[in-house]
């Protein structure tokens, strides 16, 4: 018996939501009609009808419908939650009408809530008498707006931030004033204060994050996290506690929070039950106050061998030969935040001995490592790559790790050293292994020397890896096919036909952005003769990387691309890294 069907108005949500998909161009008119029959012969919503059918997605239709009623649409996944707003409505209230507080503007005494019926007026109005404050109301996935509700209320702050409002005084707005330094020191000794530094960072651990950001902007501060390279904005507070947290953060560092017009660095050591991490402190002065970006190093853990950053084949093998060469110049090359001074300090790990001295000049020295002298550099006293590279020679080393190479003076002296019989290791911004050749004979380096002293090149970048716990497989479009198939050439795997690719579709495991750890992607180029040939002649970037294909080098590229087939990442990950 067909279900009991209801009169099918104009003026209904539903019909409203389809017909603004198909003004859009997302749904056909065809279709339409189609989701109308069924509605008629069976009492099922249209919109239901259509996202079953596979024509839109769930999104699509609470988009639709959202606009048709000037409603705004909200992707939770993507907000963070103030704590401000959480703290106007409490859990039971919020699970009970469906609807989270997302964000409070001090500026117009608005609280944003997302809803999952943003057209139940009765529980609007409830929400404005319970709040006392006038709700602005957005649409938002019915899944998102629970998901949101069991997760923000576990890790809401409002209570310390309410707590913190009040020390730091009751006004909402921002405002231009003097601050007793004496009284800054009370408030950030607050419980409060404290618990959100706390939590911040707790919160930076558990998410795997390598940076958290702390910024003022015009009405609210606002703190991001990089988790696998790229920024998450996780959390926003008022901007009346700005001040408080930023001092809170300087005293830990040892830093003088009396001093806001210059840059300063600093560093504190953060411990929880499982692990220790070092953060190295750096605040920045702007035009709506302080920024603070904290490097979380980790304290615990073993550095990666070279196999589990991702090298593997012909390419590690080049490089595994280079490294036991007794002297000679070995680069690893890429832009910043690509991995290169890990991929060295796992070098440095693996010819670690007692039978050689090792030496490392680093700014700054990330990890240490036991039986390893590392040295940090400090220009204000003088100590520099080149300078500190110089004392070094008399230091009896076998093995010397130059963090960077900036200049002609440091090529110069490292050259020196690989040829006086030392093992130098070093890091240059190029995009590509190739590309470092050139770079140096910009620097003036002789050709000649440059062809008898280096012995490989790593170009290498890092890409995040597709999620164990939500991963799919997908077939891709042919010409995403065509493109791979080009690409890798006789390095192919063997696949089965159809190509099935692997995507992260999203979970509570990885943050909802389908990834989750990261690896790298490398090429090596090992000095033939050819190579120096070309060295000597001056070759451009592309002839190089050329005869080292042609040789046998496999480029970063083509090593992302075999990792995309084989499931470790996706090609829109070596497409964003890898893409020249």
């Amino acid at each position: 018996m067909p279900a009991q069907r209801t009169d099918l108005t104009s003026d209904s949500p539903d019909e409203s939501a389809i017909n603004a998909l198909v003004q859009e161009g997302k749904l056909k008119t065809k279709d339409q009609e189609r989701a109308k029959l069924a509605f008629i012969s069976t009492g099922e919503p249209m919109s239901e009808w259509v996202i079953k059918q596979g024509l839109v997605t769930e999104d699509d239709v609470l988009m639709a419908g959202a606009k048709s009623a000037n409603i705004p649409f909200v992707k939770l996944e993507d907000k963070a939650m103030s704590p401000i707003a959480l703290g106007y409505v409490d859990r039971a209230v919020a699970s009970r009408l469906k609807a989270i507080p997302f964000d409070y503007k001090p500026s117009t005494g608005e609280l944003y809530v997302a809803m999952a019926n943003p057209l139940d007026l009765a529980a609007v109005e409830f929400l404005e008498k319970k709040t006392g404050i006038k709700v602005k109301i957005f649409a938002a996935s019915p899944a998102e707006v629970k998901d949101s509700i069991d997760s923000k209320y576990e890790q809401s702050l409002s209570t310390e931030v309410t707590a913190a409002l009040k020390e730091a005084g009751t006004s909402g707005n921002v405002e231009v004033k003097t601050v007793n330094i004496r009284k800054v020191n009370e408030l950030i000794r607050e419980a409060p204060i404290a618990k959100i530094v706390t939590t911040i960072l707790e919160f930076a651990i558990k998410s795997r994050a390598s940076d958290v950001h702390i910024e003022p902007l015009e009405e609210r501060t606002r703190v991001r996290y990089r988790i696998d390279g790229i920024l998450h904005e996780k959390l926003v507070l008022p901007r009346k506690i700005h001040d408080s947290l930023i001092s809170r953060v300087k005293i830990l560092s040892d830093m003088k929070i009396d001093e806001k017009r210059t840059p300063q660095d600093g560093r504190f050591n953060f411990q929880t039950d499982v692990e220790e991490v070092d953060l190295r402190v750096s605040s920045l002065p702007t035009v709506h106050g302080e920024k603070i970006v904290m490097r979380l190093l980790k304290k615990t853990g073993a550095v990666p061998t070279l196999p589990e950053l991702g090298l593997r084949g012909r390419a590690l093998k080049n490089l595994e030969e280079a490294v036991l060469r007794p002297h000679g110049i070995i680069l690893v090359t890429g832009p910043t935040g690509s991995g290169k001074t890990t991929t060295l300090y796992s070098i440095l790990s693996r010819i670690n001995t007692i039978k050689v001295n090792i030496l490392t000049l680093e700014d700054p020295v990330e990890y240490q490592i036991g039986g390893v002298n590392q040295v940090q550099i400090n220009p204000q006293a003088g100590l520099t790559f080149a300078s500190g590279l110089r004392s070094f020679l008399r230091q009896d080393p076998n093995i010397i790790m130059v963090g960077e190479v900036r200049d002609e003076e440091t090529a110069e002296l490292a050259i020196q050293a690989a040829l006086t019989g030392h093992l130098v290791f070093s890091t240059l911004h190029t995009n590509n292994a190739s590309g470092a050749l050139p770079r140096l004979l910009d620097m003036q380096s002789e050709p000649y020397l440059l062809a008898s002293t280096i012995t490989a090149i790593v170009g290498q970048r890092v890409v995040r890896r597709v999620c164990d716990t939500c991963r799919k497989e997908y077939r891709p479009n042919p010409e995403v096919e065509a493109d791979i198939r080009q690409v890798l050439g006789s390095l192919m795997p063997h696949v089965k036909e159809p190509m099935k690719l692997l995507k992260g579709e999203g979970c509570q495991q990885c943050g909802n952005t389908g990834y989750q750890g990261r690896v790298g992607i490398f090429e090596v180029l090992p000095m033939t003769e050819k190579i120096g040939r070309l060295i000597l002649e001056r070759a451009s970037s592309v002839q190089i990387e050329k005869v080292a294909v042609d040789e046998g080098m496999i480029s970063m590229k083509q090593d992302g691309y075999m990792k995309a087939v084989e499931g470790v990442t996706s090609i829109d990950e070596v497409l964003r890294v890898a893409q020249e």
